[in-house]
């Protein structure tokens, strides 16, 4: 009996302190957020307008909580690593990766925000 107890009590603090349950739908909603970001890039079509794109979509994934983050970095990474493989080149997905992290650490996207981008975005 006291073992049940012990295990009842473990449970309810380690579900009222990590939430581990709140993950997947963080991780949905952060990779629409990804997802979101990357529609409106490829809408916008704007010159030099990748960065802060990449730093809006990590922030607003990672402001989630920590499956946000997760689906970002995943996502960040994976998209990446395709280009790297496609011939792009090194040094600009060093940038976009900057930019990730700057966005997933909750820095301001509009530090990557090219001059004349619609408000829209």
């Amino acid at each position: 009996m006291k073992l049940l107890i012990a295990g009842i009590v473990l449970i309810l603090i380690v579900e009222s302190y990590a939430q581990w349950y709140k993950f997947p739908v963080e991780a949905a909603q952060g990779a629409r957020d990804m997802r979101r970001a990357y529609r409106d890039m490829k809408e916008a079509n704007w010159k030099d307008s990748d960065k802060y794109f990449h730093a809006r979509g990590n922030r607003d994934a990672a402001q989630r909580g920590a499956g946000g983050r997760w689906a970002a970095e995943v996502i960040s990474d994976a998209r990446e690593w395709a280009q790297e493989r496609m011939g792009h080149g090194a040094e600009d997905s060093a940038a976009d990766q900057r930019a990730s992290r700057h966005g997933r650490n909750g820095g301001d996207p509009n530090v990557y925000r090219p001059k004349g981008l619609p408000k829209k975005y």
